[in-house]
């Protein structure tokens, strides 16, 4: 998890994780929304994937970038719990 927040910590790969959110994209889509360099945005590329918040795919020569959003769906479900949103009390009932 650890990993996670260190990815998320980054604004350009916050935005890149949005546009993902919309569709799948290629490196080089996403490349020209970004004034980096391809060298410094292949290294946010490898944070996220490292952080399992992206999987890739390769077709020929060209790489395109998913948003993993079972990671992201977990990441939710673990910050609500400690926020203890959504526990059931000792009745059963959730707790709002």
């Amino acid at each position: 998890m650890q990993s996670v927040f260190e990815a998320l910590a980054h604004p350009v790969r916050r935005e890149i994780l949005k546009l993902l959110r919309k569709r799948a994209m290629s490196a080089g889509e996403l490349a020209s929304a970004f004034p980096v360099s391809k060298a410094t945005l292949s290294g946010h590329f490898n944070v996220l994937k490292n952080a399992n918040l992206v999987t890739t795919e390769r077709k020929g020569t060209t790489i395109i970038y998913r948003l993993n959003e079972s990671v992201l769906e977990q990441i939710i479900a673990a910050m609500m719990d400690l926020g203890g949103v959504g526990k059931r009390g000792s009745d059963g009932d959730q707790d709002e």
